[in-house]
């Protein structure tokens, strides 16, 4: 469970508040926050989940420090978060990779890269990595398809599976425990919220992000960055129903559906976790934690280079760079999937089922 001081400093700031009200206005999670009078630990975290870190509320807050109240309240829900990522992680044992989330997707990387190399050398002739290919299968001919699509794939599911544990774990211990009932308008109203973004919105007009003036920046910026990812993943479920259900193999021609949807998503990728990292390199550091900044950059540096060496590939592929830099993409996907549980990916699964509940609650006149 998240640490002693951590809840009772939520539970302290979220009172103080509940008997404010001035940004009752603002963002999702003061209404919720209206509907108690009290803050247990499942309510606190779904409130710090329900938070997108917009900043409105400090900038607008009388109580925000230098007051001898010290309202801060996108701090202390960041720091609530990362403490329920962690307990939430499954296994268990991994949550701790969360304490150095920075060092550890960077040494996943020099791992994953290492590993793909080792491998593309140990099962191609180099004359292979560094020749030209042309055609169908070309790939295939420098990493064979079996070595590229059961590791990956193995890796993939078990993130999927890392997270999902996770999301039904917070799900029982925030929404059980207030008895919310699921229903399709609540799923509908949080899958809304979630694919516009609604509450990085703030009190209107945008986020106080990366500073006190309103701005939709980090609204579209997230918006290259998920959809982006959306766009790549359709890209490789519809490339595999080309392999397996048409007989189609890769690589396909510009013209195609996944080349098509990779480049739309690839670009995204670039633009989005870009232009995230440029706005944290400006904010200002007093609604932040500065301990958890290295969990973000590395996530987003890690996106931008999967997207990078894409592209890259997808321009090169026909030359001699095309083995080396299949093996590096590989090597930063990789990376990627097996650290997706256990990185700041997770705060999507959680933010969501967040705006589930809090969609539901409306619906229940909660």
């Amino acid at each position: 469970m998240p640490s002693t001081e951590t809840l009772k400093e939520a539970n302290r700031q979220m009172t103080v508040c509940n008997a404010c009200r001035y940004c009752e206005g603002f963002c999702a999670v003061f209404p919720a926050m209206l509907q108690r009078r009290t803050f247990a630990e499942p309510d606190l975290t779904y409130l710090a989940n329900l938070c997108h870190g917009c900043q409105g509320c400090y900038y607008a807050c009388q109580y925000a420090p230098p007051h001898e109240l010290e309202i801060n309240v996108p701090k202390n829900f960041a720091v609530l978060r990362h403490e329920t990522f962690a307990d939430y992680a499954w296994p268990g044992f991994l949550g701790r990779l969360f304490k150095a989330n920075g060092l550890v997707v960077s040494l996943a990387i020099a791992f994953a890269l290492a590993l793909v190399l080792l491998l593309t050398f140990a099962l191609a002739d180099p004359a292979v990595v560094f020749g030209s290919h042309g055609g169908e299968g070309a790939f295939y001919r420098v990493i064979p398809y079996e070595a590229m699509v059961w590791p990956f794939g193995l890796v993939f599911l078990f993130a999927l599976v890392a997270m999902v544990m996770g999301g039904v774990r917070y799900w029982r211990d925030t929404a059980g425990a207030s008895a919310i009932r699921l229903t399709a308008g609540a799923l509908g109203g949080g899958v809304w919220d979630a694919l516009t973004l609604k509450n990085l919105g703030g009190g209107g007009g945008g986020c106080n992000y990366p500073d006190e003036q309103f701005s939709e920046a980090r609204r579209w910026f997230h918006h290259f960055t998920f959809y982006g990812f959306l766009l790549c993943f359709a890209a490789t479920s519809v490339a595999t129903v080309y392999h397996h259900g048409l007989g189609w193999v890769a690589p396909y021609s510009l013209a195609s559906a996944p080349v098509m949807l990779g480049t739309a998503g690839g670009i995204g990728l670039l633009i989005g976790p870009a232009g995230l990292l440029w706005l944290k390199v400006k904010a200002d550091p007093a609604p932040r934690v500065a301990a958890l900044v290295g969990m973000d950059v590395a996530f987003l540096v890690l996106l931008f280079a999967v997207s990078l060496t894409g592209l890259a590939l997808l321009v090169m592929r026909e030359t001699a760079a095309m083995g080396s830099l299949l093996a590096i993409h590989l090597g930063f996907v990789l990376a990627l999937f097996a650290t997706l549980p256990y990185g700041k990916m997770v705060h999507g699964i959680y933010r969501f089922l967040a705006l589930v509940q809090y969609a539901a609650e409306r619906r229940q006149g909660r």
